[in-house]
Order: structure tokens, then sequence, then C-alpha cells
């Protein structure tokens, strides 16, 4: 029997000491050390091996806790994006809401807009039901709106050089291509092409099927490739106006993703505030990136928990919703008394996202801020993962509600998340970049697609203004951007 335990015996020490964690629920002795050395050596054995597999069953029960809290994480509860969500549980989250799908009560709504016509036809009536086919007095009470797209002809310019001898010298001359259409595809066509790998994020292959099917022209890849690359070239000034824009901004929501060149991981920074997005490729997750992204920006930063950002020196809005996603994973563990911690924590955590749409007054806000208080002091001496949360919530206390007090700042960074969510689908498309002037590009276009998206503008004539000024040689229109304000001061925590 003694040979099939998988628990070490203990010493002679140990058999002859009185164990210590022998007590009552209250903390006395369940019995005298004089009656516990009274006790048979094989009964103390049995115990002592007893009390050894109770807490190694007890371990093996918070790891199965916990690796059923990594089998049950989705974006609802962990900070996984929602791509990442089991097929199989996404239509049944759909079938439990309640509401009904479509656009909510009080939705502004899209109405078509009624464009300048290209031609207008009066329709009258033409007979009534009583045969009457005579109509002396009409009035137009309806216009109906019918878009079509006209037939594409491609722009087609042959430059036919000419050669000639001089007839002073006799010298050899040469016409010379003008500038401006030295590159065989013109501003708009390379626009185009720019728009639809950068602001769409369409491959390579699908231009060049879409330029041979719709527009009805051949292209070589390699053509695409030099297109995106002047393209590249000629947004840079635009960049480094968003970046100015960017670093200048009073509050300013950062987030970091996962990016690949040549498989090797690397990561993608997003700086954005309301009215600049700034994206930057750098080869680190790492403090010297993050000054590489903010340079002298001394804002209102906000930010999810990640350790660089907890080290900011100014003032800084936690991300509300990855807390409270991470209280509800504990709300689901099986342990009762983790799970009623993540309860009560997820509780109040939402009911003080829900205070930047309804300010609380000063009762509210001190039985809030009391309830927080106990929660935090009531389990922070704990050593399992509500312990953790609580010293989690204790260090975060400064920049659990900066949005309260300061204007223009968010509850959470759910704005960052967004802003780089179509560079997320992107990467997963395209597997990453190849090279470092891959990663100008993406750098460029994303943070100029996003900033016209701020700026309510479309980015076709953006890039159809850009590459005219580069053909031609002269300063793009950098005005819609905003002239870059003086550096914000830094702030100090209060």
């Amino acid at each position: 029997m003694e040979g099939k335990c998988t628990v070490a015996d203990p010493n002679v020490a140990d058999l002859d000491a009185y164990p210590s964690w022998m007590t009552s629920k209250n903390g006395l002795p369940l019995f005298s050390e004089a009656d516990w050395q009274l006790t048979p050596k094989a009964v103390r054995l049995f115990v002592l091996r007893l009390h050894a597999l109770v807490g190694e069953v007890e371990q093996l029960r918070r790891e199965v806790d916990r690796l059923k809290g990594i089998v049950r994480s989705d974006s609802s509860n962990s900070s996984k994006p929602p791509s990442s969500d089991s097929p199989y549980t996404k239509g049944k989250s759909a079938e439990k809401s309640s509401g009904k799908r479509g656009a909510k009560k009080g939705h502004a709504g899209h109405r078509q807009t009624m464009l300048t016509p290209t031609e207008t036809r009066h329709l009258k009536p033409t007979q009534c039901s009583c045969g009457n086919r005579e109509f002396p007095e009409t009035a137009a009470y309806y216009t109906h709106q019918l878009i079509e797209l006209p037939e594409i002809q491609m722009k087609v310019t042959h430059f036919v050089l000419h050669k000639g001898q001089c007839p002073c010298c006799g010298k050899l001359n040469k016409a010379l291509i003008p500038q401006e259409h030295r590159y065989g595809y013109g501003p708009r066509l390379t626009a185009m092409i720019g728009e639809m790998a950068g602001s769409q994020g369409e491959s390579r292959t699908l231009i060049q099927s879409f330029c041979f099917s719709v527009l009805g022209f051949s292209i070589s890849l390699g053509a695409i490739q030099k297109a995106i690359d002047r393209a590249a070239r000629a947004i840079e000034p635009h960049y480094e106006r968003i970046a100015q824009r960017a670093r200048r901004a009073e509050v300013n929501h950062v987030d970091e993703t996962s990016w690949f060149q040549n498989g090797v991981l690397i990561w993608l920074w997003v700086m954005v505030s309301s009215k600049a997005a700034l994206f930057m490729i750098h080869s680190k997750r790492s403090k010297a990136a993050f000054d590489s992204l903010i340079k002298d920006w001394m804002g209102i930063l906000v930010s999810d928990g990640y350790g660089v950002y907890r080290k900011w020196v100014g003032l800084r809005q936690t991300c509300l919703a990855h807390l409270i996603r991470d209280a509800k994973a504990l709300s689901q563990r099986s342990d009762k008394q983790i799970a009623d911690f993540g309860r009560w924590a997820t509780a109040e955590l939402q009911r003080l996202c829900k205070m930047a749409h309804a300010p609380p007054n000063v009762g509210q806000w001190g039985a809030f801020y009391a309830r927080l208080i106990r929660l935090i002091s009531t389990n922070i001496h704990r050593k399992d993962e509500a312990g953790k949360f609580a010293k989690r919530l204790l260090r975060e206390m400064d920049s659990l509600w900066v949005f309260l007090h300061e204007e223009g700042v968010s509850p959470t960074n759910n704005f960052a998340e967004r802003v780089i969510r179509f560079a997320v689908m992107w990467r997963k498309r395209s597997f990453g970049t190849a090279s470092d002037k891959g990663n100008r590009w993406v750098e460029r276009i994303l943070s100029l697609r996003q900033t016209c998206r701020l700026h309510a503008k479309a980015t076709f004539p953006v890039l159809v203004d850009a590459l005219n000024s580069y053909f031609q040689g002269t300063t793009p229109d950098l005005v819609w951007i905003g002239q870059p304000s003086s550096p914000v001061p830094q702030t100090a925590p209060p």
C-alpha cells in the first residue's frame, strides 16, 4: 500500500513535530501536542500523507479552473479580438440578444444624397382612370434618382518623340517626355491603385484583375508595385503633417498590435486623437518603441494596462473595458469566492463606465467610492486571482476616473481598437509585409486613410492631389489636416 502512494513519505522529524496546520475554524489546535506524541506513528504518517494529498488536489483544482478559464475566454471576457471567437458560439450569443436588428431608436441614419444631375427628365401623367389624357397644369411632387456607372473609356495619350539635327551645328536633338508624364500611368490611375491597395487593403493580383476586367487594360504586378511606391512617396508630406498634428493633441488613444515582416514578429503602433491618426511600425513592443511613437508629446494618455503605459508620468485613463472583461472572466470561475468577487467587480466597473454618459451626483459618487474601496480592501490580501485583480485596481486607482474631470477623455480605449481593426484584418489577409519599404507604405496609407475618416473626407481625391503634386514637383494640399498647434504642456498627476 505504501509503495503505491504518490506523495513522498515524511521524515522522522516531521512525524515528531506537531503540525501547525492542524487547527479548527477559529484557529485553535484540534488537540494538544502531548496527544499528538501519544498518537501511533502509523496514524501520524497517514494524517500527514492525507494532508499532502489534500494540498495537491487543491493545487490541481486551481490549475483546472485556470485552464477552464482559458478555454472559455473569448472577446467578451478577455482582450481577444471578435474574429478569434468560435464560429459555434457566435450564433448562440446573437440568439440571446433581446434587441431588434438594425438601427436603434435615435440613430441619425444615412439617407441617399441627391447628386447633381447630368440629365433631367420630366414625367407627366398620361391617362386618368376616367379616360382623360389631357393635363394642362402639372406640378412636380417627387424626384426619383437613378445612378448609373458610365461606360469606362480609358484616356490614353501617345507621346510621339521626335529627333532632328540642329541646322546650325549639326548636333542631334531629341524631344523629352514632360516630367509629369514620365511614369506611364497618370495621377488618377495611380491614385486608384493606391486606393485599392491601401485604403481597401486589396492584393496586387486583385488589382490586376480589376484593371483588366473593369478598366479594360492589362498591367503587370511589377507596374502595380511601382505605382504603389510612387503613391507612398507622394503621401510622405501628409504623413509628416499627421505626425505633427497627433503629437500636439491634448488627448491621445494609444494601442499596438502584432505585425509580421517576412514572417518575423514586429509591432504596429497607433496614436489617435479626434483629428489625426498616426501609425508606426517598430521592431519592438517596448518603451523605446512607445517613445519613438509619441516623441515630445505630453498630453493625456488613454490606454490599456500595458506596463509601459502604466509608467506614464502625466494623466492617464486606463481602459475600463479591459478591466470589465477581465472581471467578467473571474465571475465565470468555478471557485465561488472568486466568482462572487468577479461579479461584484464587474458590476462596479460597469457602473463607473456608465458615468461617462450620466455623471453622478455627490451622493452617488460617495456610495460608489465606498463600495469600490470595500471591494479592494476585503480582497487585496488574497493569494488567488481575486487578490491579484484587487491589487491591480488599487494600482490603477488614479487612472480609473480621469474621464470624469477631463474634457474629451473616454473611459475606454475602444476608439484606438476600432481604428487599428482595419490594420489587423489587412495583416490577416496579407500576412504582413516583406520589406522596410512596405512598412513605410503601410504606415503612411493607414495614417492617411484614418485621418481622412476623422475629417469626413474621401481618400481618393487626396491621393489624386498628392500624386499630381508629386509628378509636378509642387507642394500638396495639407491645410485640411490642420496646422500643428503648440506643444501640449506636461500635466502633473493629481
